[in-house]
């Protein structure tokens, strides 16, 4: 004896003939879907609500709430992707197009052919896993495209738009939850001396490596390494206070340094350094995340003041 294997496809079936749902929901469940039963329109709308079917059955003409008012508040909580076939004994023009307008995507008349209802079922719901299967690849390639609209193609870290977008989201973040927000700006040390000299092909290939020791030194999930423009970086470390954005702007100077990339047109190392500065402040209304950033830059200037490849820190 065979047995039938489960789709896992949910069906709601909302009649309020009792021979109807049994019919129905039988042959449908020997095809191996799992049948959901209403008796009326409001039932069907408080089962829609609790199992989420991959596909309505509904007949027209019921007490409480009708089939067409039905398909109307369904589309009221927002949902236009679930394929709903209306059982009619109404065969006028003006009943199948209020069908349509209400939001019913097929009909099929009474007296019921089971048969039908099989291959309508298996069918509609075959091109609604086709329409979502479209509507997800399109997400995906928006994401991707929003990805890339977000990254810079020399480092591949975050570019500016990327920076700004992820500042202010964790900027509003921290101020719900009244916790410090920290940011590190870098500099590589007289870049255009190293350009002048290695040339622009070998400066990208100094600031790719750059990035990608910034990217292995900061290492939590919840923190940004961004290129903020030309030799500049920017690091966005939330609920991070002023000691651990300290630490870690010394962990990224020191590895800068540790890759020993040859820089003979530098006054301070015979390598590329880095200058850092490092602003710590917990975000309230009355100022915005540019604070922050101008408060990180003034500590980049005075680390670059006071002699460069250093730390220097301002708390707002």
């Amino acid at each position: 004896m065979s047995t039938i294997e489960p789709n896992f496809q949910r069906i709601l079936l909302v009649d309020d003939d009792l021979v109807v749902r049994a019919r129905v929901s039988e042959s449908l469940a020997q095809e191996g879907f799992e049948v959901i039963l209403a008796k009326d329109g409001n039932e069907g709308i408080m089962a829609y609500q609790e199992y989420r079917p991959d596909l309505i059955l509904v007949d027209a003409v019921m007490p409480i709430l009708d089939g067409f008012e039905f398909c109307e508040q369904i589309k009221q909580l927002g949902d236009r992707l679930t394929p709903i076939l209306m059982i009619t004994s109404l065969d006028d023009n003006e009943s199948i197009d209020r069908a349509f307008s209400a939001g019913a995507t097929d009909y099929i008349s009474k007296p019921i052919n089971l048969s039908v209802v099989r291959q309508r079922v298996k069918n509609l719901i075959r091109q609604s896993q086709l329409i979502k299967d479209q509507l997800n690849e399109l997400q995906q390639a928006n994401q991707n495209l929003k990805l890339l609209a977000n990254l810079d193609s020399l480092t591949q870290l975050s570019n500016r738009r990327g920076f700004d977008d992820y500042i202010q989201k964790e900027w509003d973040r921290m101020q719900r939850i009244k916790a410090p927000l920290s940011l590190i700006m870098c500099d590589v040390d007289f870049f255009k001396n190293y350009n002048d000299r290695y040339l622009h092909p070998n400066g990208d290939k100094c600031l790719i490596k750059v990035a990608v020791a910034m990217r292995k030194t900061v290492r939590r999930s919840g923190d940004l390494v961004a290129r903020y423009g030309g030799e500049e970086f920017a690091i966005v470390l939330p609920n991070t206070n002023v000691l651990g954005a300290t630490s870690v702007a010394e962990n990224v100077r020191t590895a800068i340094k540790n890759l020993q990339i040859a820089h003979e047109d530098s006054s301070v190392c015979p390598y590329v350094t880095i200058s850092v500065g490092v602003s710590t402040i917990i975000p309230s209304q009355s100022n915005d995340f540019q604070a922050l950033i101008h408060a990180a830059d003034r500590a980049l200037y005075q680390a670059k003041s006071q002699g460069r490849d250093r730390v220097s820190t301002l708390i707002v």
